[in-house]
């Protein structure tokens, strides 16, 4: 194994403990756990399932099940939106976004050969989007 996949490796294991990547664990499996919560993730397959199969009809679906499939859709997202463990599961997957945005930061900026000791990926420019391919360069 060379260098560079031994320390991504390290990372893994350091990201797998990292609060963040622990949080999120916790959430996910909170709602694996959660029957009434998977209960209403299944309402909301089901009426994206049939609302799909309406639609493939084309010009001979009806409208007012369509309308009505929609309500419905939004209804039911609404409250799994706002379900307890599902609100606390976006929080901690935010958390670990934001960890993996700030390594990968890091990673592309030393990978156009910033400092690895002191860039800050926070402190770019917000207008880059992290595609460097017609970039004229950072800062």
């Amino acid at each position: 194994m060379d260098k560079i996949e031994s320390l991504a490796r390290e990372l893994g294991k350091a990201i797998q403990q990292d609060e963040r990547y622990l949080n999120f664990e916790k959430a996910r499996e909170e709602n694996e756990k959660d029957d009434k919560l998977n209960e209403l993730l299944g309402q909301v397959q089901l009426i994206h399932m049939n609302f799909g199969r309406e639609m493939q009809k084309g010009d001979e679906a009806d409208q007012e099940k369509l309308d009505s499939m929609e309500n419905e859709f939004t209804k039911a997202i609404e409250i799994v939106r706002n379900h307890p463990k599902m609100i606390q599961y976006e929080e901690a997957r935010n958390g670990l976004d934001s960890l993996m945005k700030f390594v990968t930061g890091i990673l592309s900026m030393c990978a156009c050969g910033e400092d690895p000791d002191t860039c800050d990926p926070n402190a770019q420019d917000s207008s880059c989007a992290g595609d460097c391919s017609s970039c004229g360069g950072c800062n």
